[in-house]
């Protein structure tokens, strides 16, 4: 089964319209994470996309994420609750809920701009070339994980 198309403005705003439901007190289901941290989570994926704040992975990370990550990342399996996450992706620290809010519904926003014909065959931060359905699932299938595990 097909995941929606995050780069359509019909699913973006239904993500965004879910985003606009969590509250500062919004608890999550599993995990440790409170929800600025779960967000803050969430835009590591658009900042390794968008932006250049994050170190690229040396030569033979690079080759074990390729191998063994890529797939799992890309596919349309949703991901499991409490999986590993990568060291980057880790939120320790306190975060602002309303600028780690608005940072993600802008990169989401940011994303249907470009499309899904912008991101075809675009070289992903950890993975190399992404076809624009692999981007496409790993944009949704992650923020989907991520805003069920707060309910909504």
């Amino acid at each position: 089964m097909a995941l929606p198309n995050i780069f359509s403005a019909e699913v973006t705003h239904q993500l965004v319209g879910r985003i606009n439901q969590l509250t500062e007190k919004s608890r999550p289901n599993w995990g440790k994470m409170d929800v600025a941290q779960m967000l803050a989570h969430c835009n590591v994926t658009y900042e390794m996309c968008f932006e250049n704040k994050h170190k690229k992975p040396g030569a033979v990370k690079a080759f074990l994420l390729k191998t063994f990550v890529k797939k799992l990342v890309t596919n349309e399996t949703p991901y499991k609750h409490n999986s590993q996450t990568s060291p980057e992706f880790l939120i320790k620290s306190s975060k602002d809920f309303q600028t780690e809010k608005t940072r993600l519904i802008n990169y989401l926003k940011k994303a249907v701009e470009i499309g899904g014909a912008g991101f075809n065959n675009k070289e992903s931060h950890s993975f190399g070339q992404l076809s624009t359905t692999e981007w496409n699932n790993m944009f949704y299938k992650h923020l989907d994980h991520h805003l069920s595990q707060f309910n909504v």
